[in-house]
């Protein structure tokens, strides 16, 4: 059972775990990554200036297909026994929550093998735009970062 949302709204992730794994006794793990806005002091180059606030966009439908599309390949690599994944769209402040991916399975590496792979593929495959909003009233779109594109390829082709 996989469930998608793409949503403006925060979401709550110990009544996400919650409903995923109701009355489920055959789960025996459960991978949860959580993905919050930073401030990213320093954190592309040095002296790149704080971010404030991350604007997220994306294309209705299209995106939740793309979601859909990797989360088939979790489970096709790994005998996964649900999946939540919701992704935030709109303006998110610095430390507000952006996505949150679970895995559940029997064991537990499975659960964190395919939680780190949807989170990774998340990153380079879903078509989503980011902007980054600056203390000084500025902003600039996030490009592609190498980083990604490495933590990606270690999961082979798509």
């Amino acid at each position: 059972m996989a469930r998608i949302r793409v949503q403006t709204e925060d979401f709550d992730t110990g009544a996400e775990i919650a409903a995923l794994t109701a009355g489920r006794t055959d789960i025996g793990g459960i991978g949860v990554f959580i993905g919050t806005v930073r401030d990213n002091p320093g954190a592309h180059e040095p002296g790149s200036p704080a971010v404030t606030a991350l604007t997220l966009e994306h294309y209705p439908g299209m995106t939740e297909r793309a979601i859909g599309k990797i989360i088939a390949q979790a489970e096709e690599r790994w005998p996964l026994l649900g999946c939540t994944v919701i992704h935030r769209v709109g303006t998110m402040w610095a430390g507000e929550n952006i996505v949150l991916v679970i895995a559940a399975s029997s064991h537990r590496q499975a659960a964190l093998d395919a939680t780190a792979f949807l989170i990774d593929w998340l990153k380079t495959k879903a078509p989503f735009w980011k902007r980054e909003d600056f203390a000084s009233g500025e902003g600039a779109w996030v490009e592609a970062r190498e980083a990604d594109d490495a933590a990606a390829a270690r999961w082979g082709a798509a």
